[in-house]
């Protein structure tokens, strides 16, 4: 709603704004100081961290979870649901809506609050601690070092499985970790980003099949559900930039159509698919899928490569995101 011209003169237009204008005009500059600040600072310490209190609620919500029938499971699965996602997006609704509009150091304090959402310097470190232990031919740390991200066994991976392990996790949590909490924030401010790391978080927990079939059934939907655009944004990124880093972007395309569907996931196998297409590399999680069959091998030189590539693909990603909610809106001044 575009601000009256008959208001006095001693009230400002863009504080009459309806609903989310106000904030919206800002939540550039709120992303841009975010990853400053995580590029800064890194990750916070655990104890004052929201995804470990997030983690430790669907703690407490599972152990009093059924351990028998279906039905049972599944409804205790969605009030899990509907009350972690809740208990996570009202704090920060409430911050976002009390603050005062003209108070000088809003942007910087939404930024403190946006930047626990996403991780773009821990998953660098990642990256690097993994191509460290690999280029020293300690075999026995990598696996520790990739040990600590993804979910599969890793006490039987070579150097390649290794190293495929540590590009798809790349490739993956650039799309889960960062361009997904980004974008939900860039369309709905702060509940948007939280409630997007509440569902992954509990996803990451409970959305898996055996133990949690039913119990994380809804989880696991949910996740599904808000990742389908972030992770094919992702992709498309990849494509438009790893040239920058020397990659392919019509292998990367290439695959990323051809692949994709390969992994379990209907979300993971896009950012990952087009990742091991940019960089012509063979992609495997042995007795689940292979992607980029016609690729090498990766080993330690590759991760640095990866590195760029993806760093390339967030770069496209997080500057369209902050150019299109950054500039002034309708009824708002710049």
């Amino acid at each position: 709603m575009e601000a009256s011209d008959n208001l006095p003169p001693d009230i400002p237009k863009t504080s009459v704004v309806e609903g989310d204008e106000v904030v919206g005009a800002n939540r550039g500059k709120v992303i841009a100081l975010a990853i400053v600040l995580d590029l800064l600072t890194g990750e916070l310490p655990e104890r004052w961290h929201p995804v470990v209190a997030m983690g430790q609620l669907v703690k407490k919500l599972e152990r009093r979870a059924p351990r028998e029938g279906a039905v049972r499971q599944l409804i205790h699965g969605g009030i899990m649901e509907a009350t972690c996602l809740a208990a996570a997006t009202l704090p920060v609704w409430l911050l976002e809506r009390l603050m005062p509009s003209w108070w000088p150091l809003k942007s910087l304090a939404l930024a403190l609050t946006l930047k626990p959402t996403f991780a773009i310097k821990a998953l660098f470190q990642f990256t690097d601690r993994v191509r460290e232990a690999l280029e020293k031919g300690d075999l026995t740390k990598a696996r520790k070092a990739v040990g600590a991200i993804v979910s599969r066994d890793v006490e039987t991976l070579d150097e390649a499985g290794v190293a495929a392990a540590a590009v798809e996790s790349l490739a993956e949590n650039a799309s889960d970790a960062v361009v997904a909490p980004i974008l939900y924030y860039s369309i709905f401010g702060l509940p948007g980003a939280y409630l997007y790391r509440m569902a992954n978080t509990l996803d990451a927990m409970v959305g898996y099949r055996d133990r949690y079939e039913y119990l994380g059934k809804v989880a696991a939907r949910v996740d599904d559900l808000l990742n389908l655009i972030p992770s094919r944004l992702s992709a498309l990124t990849t494509v438009l930039s790893c040239w920058i880093a020397g990659g392919s972007p019509s292998a990367a395309w290439k695959a990323a159509l051809r692949d994709s569907s390969r992994t379990a996931s209907p979300n993971a196998g896009w950012p990952m698919a087009a990742a091991a297409g940019a960089l012509e590399l063979r992609l495997e999680k042995i007795d689940h899928y292979v992607l980029n069959d016609g690729g090498r091998l990766p080993g330690p030189r590759d991760l640095s490569t990866a590195r760029m590539v993806v760093g390339a693909s967030l770069a496209a990603a997080l500057l369209g995101m902050i150019l299109l909610v950054g500039g002034p809106r309708r009824g708002t001044r710049s």
